[in-house]
């Protein structure tokens, strides 16, 4: 009798222990992934998505290749790692911010790595590029985590994200539109892929937000060490997130903050604004002063107004490489720059240049004028267009015929169109200071100047909104 009673007590403490260990391994969300995920209609829909949508871009940036499918390959594998990261957030309970900082590390990492391809020297793919690390910001709508986290609702944020990737889209389709049509294919699947791909599955299954679980084991213990295993160990808080990343302007709230807003939270903060600062004894005061001159000594004022020496990227250069591209970087008070040997076939790529005067004479496909300073662009006819992009006071005079302008991110810029230019696109987007001159009515009329607005007025009318330049008046 006693040995059946032992061994019905063996028996039984040995289903409680393969119950034990059961769920401990059911606690792990990798534990769970593969079993939730076809079960969860979201996560279905995401991976139809990814097939299909993700699936078109993928064929077309095969077909291109280069730089355009490392940009590809990135995209797809930002979408692979959010649909991870749904799967997980069901399985663990919502985090603090420092969890979800380093629950969503993994989908900063890929979003990082395509904003690197637009670094450094400009591609010939970089609206292409800049395309596909733009539109990644729409994936941050999984950082979502209520009305005062500092972002827009999931869905009004895939939008948002898609407006400032389209700029480039954009000029993608007006380059190859005649040209190639795999190009073409690649954009609009960029396109389709957010809007309405990813814009109408968030629509549909997380318009407030990701869903999380209710599990007792936080993001930063469930994901970040899953393989701690004692209960009673203390498990420290994940370490800050390096700076740049993708979601600290989102998680606004609970990061440090940055301009105006850091001073506003010093001031609000509880401890002394006061602290660290020296006292100012009598003295110290103007009013007490003997050295009260008012001259500044020549050393001290030179030490104060001495002007930044402008870093060189390398060498001076300017050569025609593979009978395509005319280069020209780094030229530092070079005033007769000049390129006089070209033909519509080719481009003019304008890198790095200072204090300097560049004339092309010809007819070339296009022109760009990237991270330059105090420069100055003559040129005659462009098939194309003439784009100036992360430049500072240029001066750009067309006296021929340009069908396209474009001023990126650029703070002065002049431009002079000669009368068969005044029918040019001018597309200006983050610039400020951008003046247009103008031959007047005859040819002994001076020029005239025209500034162009870059402050709006948008107001709701009859339901939607519309949009006016600032206008100014003076005497």
């Amino acid at each position: 009798m006693e040995k059946a009673l032992v061994e019905r007590l063996e028996a039984a403490v040995a289903r409680l222990e393969a119950l034990s260990a059961g769920s401990r391994e059911l606690s792990f969300p990798e534990g769970l992934a593969d079993d939730a995920a076809p079960a969860d209609p979201a996560i279905k829909a995401f991976d139809e998505l990814r097939e299909k949508a993700v699936g078109r871009l993928s064929a077309a940036g095969e077909k291109i290749g280069g730089k355009v499918l490392e940009a590809t390959k990135i995209v797809e594998e930002a979408f692979a790692t959010q649909s991870d990261l749904l799967v997980k957030a069901k399985q663990t309970k919502k985090p603090d911010m420092a969890g979800l900082m380093e629950f969503l590390k993994p989908l900063n990492d890929v979003i990082t790595r395509a904003n690197a391809l637009t670094e450094g020297r400009r591609s010939d793919f970089f609206n292409h590029l800049k395309t596909a690390a733009d539109s990644l910001t729409a994936l941050a709508w999984i950082a979502y985590a209520g009305k005062d986290c500092g972002m827009s609702l999931p869905t009004a944020h895939v939008e948002e994200s898609w407006q400032m990737a389209e700029f480039y889209n954009n000029k993608v389709l007006v380059e190859y539109r005649n040209k190639d049509a795999d190009h073409v294919e690649w954009a609009k699947a960029l396109k389709e892929l957010y809007l309405p791909g990813l814009r109408d599955f968030v629509k549909a299954f997380y318009p407030l937000g990701p869903v999380w679980g209710s599990g007792s084991a936080p993001i930063s213990t469930s994901v970040s060490s899953v393989t701690a295993k004692a209960p009673t160990t203390h498990v420290p808080p994940p370490p800050p997130p390096p700076s740049g990343q993708l979601f600290s302007s989102e998680a606004a709230s609970s990061q440090p903050k940055v301009g105006m807003s850091a001073v506003f939270q010093e001031i609000n903060s509880t401890k002394a604004v006061t602290a660290g600062l020296r006292k100012v004894t009598d003295d110290m005061k103007s009013k007490n002063r003997t050295d009260r001159s008012g001259v500044v000594a020549a050393g001290e004022k030179e030490t104060r107004s001495t002007p930044p020496s402008f870093s060189r990227t390398g060498p001076p250069r300017l050569e025609l490489q593979m009978g395509r591209k005319w280069s020209v970087e780094n030229q530092i008070g070079k005033k007769n720059l000049l390129i006089d040997d070209c033909d519509t076939k080719q481009s003019v790529y304008v890198f790095g240049c200072k204090d300097s005067v560049l004339h092309v004479k010809g007819k070339v496909n296009n022109i760009t004028v990237d991270k330059c300073t105090k420069m100055g662009i003559v040129f005659t006819d462009v098939v194309a267009a003439c784009e100036i992009v992360n430049c500072n006071a240029v001066e750009v005079q067309c006296q021929g015929s340009a069908p396209s302008i474009t001023v990126d991110n650029t703070g002065g810029c002049q431009l002079y169109l000669s009368k068969d230019a005044l029918g040019a696109s001018v597309t200006t987007a983050k610039s400020s200071e951008v003046n247009v001159m103008v031959p007047g009515a005859h040819p002994e009329d001076d020029w005239v100047e025209h500034s162009l607005p870059q402050q709006f007025i948008h107001v709701f009318k009859e339901g939607q909104f519309t949009t006016s330049p600032v206008s100014h008046s003076g005497g």
